[in-house]
C-alpha cells in the first residue's frame, strides 16, 4: 500500500516513520510513503494560505498549491499505476470529519492500494478542494481521529498511516498479533517479575497467568477486554 502526505510541515513526520514498525514495513515494500510540501506548489513568492473571505479570524490553506500538488500526485500514479480510481482514497484531515476507528483502519487496509491525506492547518482549507477531488473521479473523506481540536493534520495523518499500515500482513509477522482480532482492545498484560515490592507493598501477576490452563487463560483476557 502506498500513502502520499500533501503538509506544509514535511519534516514532521522523519522520525516516526523512521522507527520501529513502520519503518520495518517500508524496507521490506509492504508500504511505501511519500511526503509532498505543499510550498513547492507555490508560483512566486506567494503564501500558501491566506485570510478568509466574509471575514473572521485566522487563515485557510489556499486552493491553487492543493490543487497543484494533488494533481502531481495523480499524475504520477497514471504513469506508475494500474489500480482504479476505486483503489484510491483521499483524505482531509478535519476535526469535523468522521470520527476514525480500528474498524476503518482495517477496512482501509483492504479495499485500499493507495491513500492520500491533506493535513489541514489553520482555519482549515478552502472548501473547493471537494470540487477538485471529484474532477478526478475521485471522493473526498473528511476524518478526524479524535473529539478535539489540533493545530494541524499531520498528527492524525500518522495515527491513521500506522493504524492502517498494522493491518497490511506481513508487517506484524502474524495476524495473530492483531490483538483487537483476538480479543478485544485493551487486555491487561503482565511480564517479569512476577512479585513487584514497590514502597513498601506487593504487586502480583494475577494467579490464572501462572496457571498453565491455556482455556481459563483465553476465558480471563475475553472478559476483561475493552470492546
Amino acid at each position: 500500500m502506498r500513502f502520499d502526505i500533501i503538509t506544509i510541515f514535511p519534516r514532521v513526520f522523519e522520525g516516526y516513520f523512521n522507527e520501529s514498525i513502520i519503518s520495518r514495513a517500508q524496507k521490506n515494500k509492504l508500504v511505501k510513503i511519500k511526503i509532498w510540501d505543499l510550498r513547492k506548489f507555490l508560483r512566486g513568492k506567494k503564501r500558501v494560505d491566506d485570510r478568509p473571505y466574509g471575514g473572521g479570524p485566522g487563515m485557510v490553506l489556499k486552493i491553487e498549491p492543493l490543487a497543484m500538488a494533488l494533481g502531481s500526485i495523480l499524475k504520477l500514479r497514471r504513469r506508475t499505476s494500474k489500480s482504479k480510481t476505486s483503489d484510491v482514497l483521499i483524505i482531509l484531515l478535519s476535526a469535523s470529519g468522521k470520527q476514525f476507528d480500528s474498524k476503518m483502519a482495517g477496512g482501509f487496509s483492504k479495499k485500499y492500494n493507495r491513500i492520500i491525506l491533506i493535513a489541514g492547518h489553520y482555519e482549515g482549507v478552502d472548501e473547493r478542494i471537494k470540487n477538485i477531488v471529484k474532477a478526478y473521479g475521485l471522493r473526498l473523506k473528511a476524518i478526524s481521529v479524535g473529539q478535539y481540536v489540533l493545530t494541524g493534520g499531520e498528527l492524525p495523518a500518522m495515527v491513521i498511516i500506522d493504524a492502517v499500515t498494522r493491518h497490511i500482513p506481513g508487517v506484524l509477522g502474524k495476524i495473530e498479533s492483531l490483538e483487537e482480532k483476538r480479543y478485544g482492545i485493551g487486555v491487561p498484560t503482565y511480564t517479569r517479575p512476577e512479585v513487584l515490592k514497590f514502597k513498601s507493598k506487593k504487586y502480583k501477576v494475577p494467579k490464572i497467568l501462572l496457571s498453565g490452563d491455556h482455556a481459563k487463560i483465553d476465558k480471563w483476557r475475553k472478559h476483561h477486554a475493552k470492546r
